[in-house]
């Protein structure tokens, strides 16, 4: 009897060195999807996925570029998606954080393989031309992934120093962590109010801009200009987007897609929790598959579950038995649960 299953996708910062060579070790079965891929990378004057997966050495200047680390994660997750055992799994839904929206709308069929990568890399261009600000990351839970009211008020208050020196927001709800984003004014009195937490937060996202706020205004308008609504059709598999809103097959309007796509998502919040309880509420599947590359959103969908104490989840070391007896996510990016997805 098939399982029924929720594919992620990751968002940017995911393709990192110890992911070199991703596509290589796992997908050297799909060559066709990545000449495709490369073929519109080429004509327009960016680097082949092929080539900077193959590189010799990581280079975070280089890999970890908006137009590069985006299609980079675009062509492993997508080619993630479609090694899923679907003898095994029937996908009900699909869902992503940030970046993960694009790769999302490519799996459920809203976008084609060539309007996905044009999409995809057309944002990544963008957002290294034109992108302004940063992001940084900081718990709302504990270190047992349990809500923390003393972490919760530290980011109200980074918040209201950053809108008081600069500009600052909320970008990201990211299961148990907070990801705030702003001007450079903004994000350098949100580091200077937040306290030093679990030896690593506040911690700034090296290469990224002020996603999904209003800071992006012109990112946006230079995305309706550059992208045109036809690219779109509606999905053939439930989407979930970033907040929290269900796109059925058979009833999208694709216009609305598109401005919410080109819109909203870029410009407000992208509520990636909400996502998750969506999906797990809505949906109730038997497992959440996270696609590759790597692995890292794996604690913000675990810290959501916990959150929502779904299956009686109540902290980080219930999830780690519950995975340990039966995996209730399966990390792609990770070999020993990679194997028993594909």
């Amino acid at each position: 009897m098939k399982k029924s299953a929720i594919v992620i996708f990751p968002g940017r910062g995911t393709y990192g060195k110890d992911e070199l060579a991703y596509l290589s070790r796992h997908h050297s079965d799909k060559a066709a999807f990545v000449a495709g891929v490369d073929a519109w990378r080429t004509a327009q004057g960016h680097t082949p996925v092929s080539e900077l997966d193959g590189a010799k050495t990581y280079a975070a200047s280089r890999h970890a570029s908006s137009v590069n680390a985006s299609a980079l994660i675009y062509t492993c997750a997508l080619a993630d998606f479609s090694s899923i055992d679907r003898e095994q799994y029937d996908i009900t839904a699909v869902c992503g954080n940030s970046l993960g929206w694009y790769l999302t709308l490519a799996a459920a069929g809203a976008l084609n393989a060539e309007n996905a990568i044009r999409l995809v890399d057309t944002m990544g261009a963008l957002m290294e031309e034109k992108g302004v600000g940063g992001q940084l990351i900081y718990p709302f839970v504990d270190e047992n992934w349990r809500p923390s009211a003393k972490n919760t008020k530290a980011i109200a208050e980074a918040l209201h120093a950053g809108k008081t020196e600069g500009e600052a927001f909320l970008s990201i709800r990211l299961g148990g962590m907070a990801v705030l984003a702003g001007d450079d004014a903004g994000m350098a009195a949100m580091e200077k109010s937040l306290p030093a937490a679990e030896g690593r937060y506040p911690f700034r996202l090296a290469r990224h801009a002020a996603f999904h706020t209003p800071l992006m205004q012109h990112v946006s308008e230079a995305a309706f200009a550059a992208l045109p609504a036809d690219l779109f059709a509606a999905p053939s598999v439930p989407m979930i987007d970033g907040r929290g809103v269900i796109w059925t097959p058979g009833v999208t309007d694709t216009d609305r897609l598109y401005q919410y796509t080109l819109g909203h998502q870029i410009v407000e919040t992208y509520d990636f929790s909400k996502s998750v309880e969506v999906a797990i509420k809505e949906f109730a599947p038997d497992v959440l598959i996270l696609a590759g590359p790597g692995a890292t959103l794996g604690a913000p969908i675990a810290q959501e579950l916990i959150h929502h104490r779904w299956q009686g989840l109540t902290s980080k070391a219930d999830f780690s038995a519950r995975q340990k007896e039966d995996a209730f996510l399966l990390a792609m990016g990770r070999d020993d649960q990679r194997s028993v997805v594909v």
